[in-house]
């Protein structure tokens, strides 16, 4: 018998490295302008994501928030959409650390996009 119940959504969000190269499927649902943190309040997307490829392939992170604000410049503008793209980071500022940014999928990257979601009609997508 499944267990019915779903554990609690973490605040902070996914291990980027764990995914570093990976295709990402993000099910963009919110902004969130205000949320607290270890760190202070700061902004967030919540979004469920499906890792498409790599080591960690079929890993579904569903309602998480993302925290990097480059990524959330890359989807935030796409709620109640998908967005779809290789994990990677862009170069470190002078005392910061290199931020995490999607590459834009290729044609095979979409291929791949597309038969996930054609295999997995029950997904959070």
């Amino acid at each position: 018998m499944s267990d019915q119940f779903s554990g609690p959504s973490s605040a902070e969000g996914i291990q980027w490295g764990e995914y570093l190269g990976s295709l990402l499927l993000f099910k963009v649902k919110g902004y969130e302008p205000a949320v607290n943190t270890v760190h202070g309040e700061t902004s967030a997307v919540s979004a469920d994501v499906i890792v498409l490829d790599g080591e960690h392939v079929d890993t579904e992170v569903v309602d998480t928030l993302v925290f990097p604000k480059v990524l959330q410049s890359q989807i935030k503008g796409r709620i109640g959409g998908m967005v779809l793209g290789r994990l990677g980071q862009g170069e470190a500022k002078k005392g910061q650390s290199k931020p995490w940014k999607l590459a834009d999928a290729t044609e095979a990257d979409k291929a791949i996009a597309r038969a996930y979601l054609a295999k997995n009609t029950e997904a959070p997508f």
